[in-house]
């Protein structure tokens, strides 16, 4: 085998394992060019759709923290298909519906603002579904195990409105407002920029990042406002371990428009950052052992 050969091969399994897809599929991309072993899931090539991209993995890092998790899958996705242009992502089949009811666009009166992601929309494409971002037209296929499923879509009530449904092809001026405050925010829109690769290569890494939850449900993924990433869980796999698997992927190779700051160099174990963003990642204790011991 030639050493050509070889990194093509070295390169589709990193992305088997990090995407979930058939080596053949991988290894394709590869001897197309598209990923080799440095970076070898494809990357999102477009700052609107990583903008998408991120603003998912935020909110439901968020939304679905201290949630029943099913099967590793911390933000609800089982395998992702990653392109240059665009992304599509497996949902895991009883979390679906969770998933996009977090996802949505909605104002909670009861606590007041805006929840869910400002200008996102679901439309249905055949037999699939798809969500498009109306500020860049950026898009998010869905794929579900069962091909005849049908979402069960949040309705208006208990104080939400749901601003997909009454604003479907025009962003609510609240949308819109916090769409512009995330553009401006921030003494560094460059740190921005860089969480977005971060994030945006994270859901496109599904399989590594459910090995933390493989064990059981005890793995949350949460931020501090949205700024950052933090993965924390017990017992599966090793912090060391999974820090390892995720930089194997690619995750915080800088790209070519991202520049070299000093957050590069991580400050504590377990902290993966890049041009000034960063993602931690927090192994504790387990207490599942100690409550199954109290049960008895």
């Amino acid at each position: 085998m030639s050493r050509r050969t070889d990194n093509h091969h070295r390169a589709a399994s990193l992305c088997r394992a990090a995407t979930g897809q058939p080596h053949r599929t991988c290894l394709g991309w590869a001897e197309a060019g598209l990923i080799d072993y440095r970076q070898p899931v494809p990357d999102a090539d477009d700052g609107g759709q990583r903008l998408l991209e991120s603003l998912m993995v935020a909110e439901l890092a968020d939304g679905l923290r201290e949630s029943e998790l099913r099967d590793g899958a911390l933000l609800g996705f089982t395998s992702a298909r990653p392109a240059r242009t665009g992304l599509a992502l497996g949902l895991h089949p009883d979390m679906a519906d969770r998933v996009l009811a977090t996802l949505l666009p909605r104002i909670d009166e009861p606590y007041g603002g805006l929840r869910g992601v400002p200008g996102l929309r679901v439309v249905p494409a055949g037999r699939s579904w798809v969500l498009i971002h109306l500020r860049s037209r950026a898009a998010v296929h869905l794929v579900h195990p069962d091909p005849d499923w049908r979402p069960a879509l949040p309705e208006h009530g208990d104080g939400l409105t749901q601003l997909w449904r009454s604003n479907r092809h025009r962003l609510h001026p609240d949308e819109a407002a916090d769409l512009r405050e995330r553009a401006g925010a921030g003494a560094d829109p460059g740190s921005a920029a860089a969480q977005d690769w971060l994030n945006s290569r994270l859901l496109r890494r599904p399989r590594l990042l459910g090995a933390a939850g493989a064990a059981h449900g005890s793995a949350n993924v949460y931020t501090h406002g949205g700024g950052d990433l933090v993965v924390e869980w017990c017992c599966a796999v090793e912090r060391d371990e999974l820090e390892r698997r995720l930089r194997r992927s690619g995750l915080a190779q800088p790209p070519g428009r991202i520049a070299a700051r000093l957050r590069d160099q991580p400050w504590f174990p377990g902290e993966i950052a890049m041009g000034g963003a960063f993602i931690t990642l927090r192994r504790g204790p387990c207490y599942a052992a100690t409550a199954e011991a109290g049960v008895r």
